[in-house]
């Protein structure tokens, strides 16, 4: 389910089922960086939304949380950290974070829930086919990580 009026409909009908936020993580910069960061949030929100495909039902996609990317990795990790916190009062007990950003590996051990830190690659200039093969090789690499948090119970997480 997406951040959308209609999906939020149906996530008010089956949200006893659906335990799990997906939060892209985009970077804005707007300096010598401009295009590798346009870039990593493309990526990440590509790969956000075949996630939420592969799993709706069960997910709920949010808005990409974005940053400066000249902001202080403990500044993130403070805000990041009160966003995990909202989630889980509000009913989700898993929360993965996707970014391209290796910055966030930095904090990694400190976040609260998941972060997957997946490595951009520029897709702009692919054929369609290739660009969706891309994202699905991505996206299998995932799925184990995915069913193996939801197997494992609520106290042994992270």
């Amino acid at each position: 389910m997406k951040w959308q009026a209609k999906e939020v409909d149906l996530y008010l009908q089956a949200r006893e089922y659906v335990d799990t936020a997906i939060v892209p993580l985009i970077p804005i910069s707007w300096g010598n960086e401009l295009k590798s960061t346009v870039q990593m949030g493309e990526f990440i929100t590509l790969i956000s939304d075949e996630l939420e495909r592969q799993f709706k039902g069960r997910v709920f996609q949010f808005p990409p949380y974005t940053y400066l990317k000249s902001e202080k990795v403990e500044d993130r990790l403070t805000r990041i950290n009160m966003l995990d916190d909202h989630l889980k009062e509000h009913g989700f007990d898993f929360i993965v974070y996707l970014t391209s950003d290796i910055d966030w590996k930095q904090i990694e051990t400190e976040m609260k829930d998941t972060l997957l830190w997946i490595p951009s690659i520029p897709l702009e200039h692919m054929e369609p086919k290739y660009k969706q093969e891309t994202l699905s090789n991505q996206i299998k690499q995932m799925l184990p990580i995915m069913t193996n948090k939801w197997q494992k119970p609520k106290n042994e997480e992270n």
